[in-house]
C-alpha cells in the first residue's frame, strides 16, 4: 500500500506542471511531466509485481 500512496503523491506533485504545460504552453513543465510519468510507470510495474507476489503466496 505504501507504493500506491507514493504514486498518488507523485500525481499530486505534478498537477501544477500539467496545468503549466497544457494551459500556458510551458515546455519545461512538459519535460518535468514526462519524467514524472516515467517514474509513475516504474512505480506501477513495481506495484503490479508486489500484488502478484502477494497473491501467489497466499
Amino acid at each position: 500500500m505504501e507504493k500506491f500512496r507514493a504514486a498518488k503523491d507523485l500525481i499530486d506533485a505534478i498537477e501544477k506542471d500539467m496545468f503549466s504545460f497544457y494551459e500556458k504552453g510551458n515546455k519545461a513543465a512538459g519535460t518535468r511531466v514526462r519524467n514524472a510519468m516515467q517514474q509513475l510507470k516504474v512505480m506501477a510495474t513495481d506495484i503490479r509485481k508486489e500484488i502478484t507476489e502477494k497473491k501467489n503466496n497466499k
